[in-house]
């Protein structure tokens, strides 16, 4: 109690001391240090990129932080998990649409406009542990990416889980939109609309 007694007079003193100081000195500070924030705000709001391959670049560099952390949250939550995984690297991007087929594509993400969503390709390296022991796999995932009026937004996601032997194929592709990547695909973007990324 002392404490917070004692603060808070040291700063009714440090106001004063402005105050005498210069008058209107502290009003002008406090409106200059708001203008200067709500430019700084501004102008990292706008740093989430437009260009499809630019964000997924910078994209790719965040994705096993922001994954792992989707993990370790799912592992708080269920203790009861002998088996985990971690996300090393994401990379190997590839822009190439594939053929939707024939119909109309209706995107899920709200706020939507009807240009068809942007393909995205891309892979990631995981190391899994069960049974005592580590071993790696490679993840394939298609995104379905939409640019909505307040940036982009992820729509639709595909996974299929690479075999650790040569001679299987992949798991077929399962809609994986709330799986551990397509949460952190939805973090990130979130923070990117909303300028709160860190700087790499």
């Amino acid at each position: 109690m002392f404490n917070f007694t004692l603060h808070r007079w040291l700063l009714v003193l440090c106001w004063l001391g402005l105050q005498s100081a210069s008058p209107g000195y502290g009003l002008s500070v406090m409106r200059d240090e708001f203008n200067s924030s709500t430019h700084y705000l501004l102008s990292k709001s706008s740093t989430c990129p437009a260009d499809v391959n630019t964000l997924t670049s910078q994209l790719l560099k965040d994705l096993p932080s922001y994954a792992n952390r989707v993990i370790q949250r799912a592992r708080r939550l269920n203790r009861t998990v002998d088996s985990f995984s971690y996300v090393l690297v994401a990379g190997n991007p590839e822009f190439e649409p594939l053929s939707l087929g024939p119909g109309q594509y209706t995107s899920t993400a709200p706020g939507a406009d009807l240009e068809p969503p942007q393909q995205v390709f891309l892979t990631t390296l995981e190391r899994q542990y069960g049974d005592g022991r580590a071993f790696y796999r490679q993840h394939y995932h298609w995104l379905f990416l939409t640019q909505t009026p307040d940036g982009w937004r992820l729509a639709l996601m595909f996974s299929r889980i690479g075999s650790a032997s040569e001679t299987r194929p992949p798991t077929p592709p399962r809609e994986s939109s709330n799986g551990v990547i397509g949460q952190a695909v939805n973090l990130w973007l979130r923070d990117c609309r909303m300028g709160t990324l860190r700087n790499s």
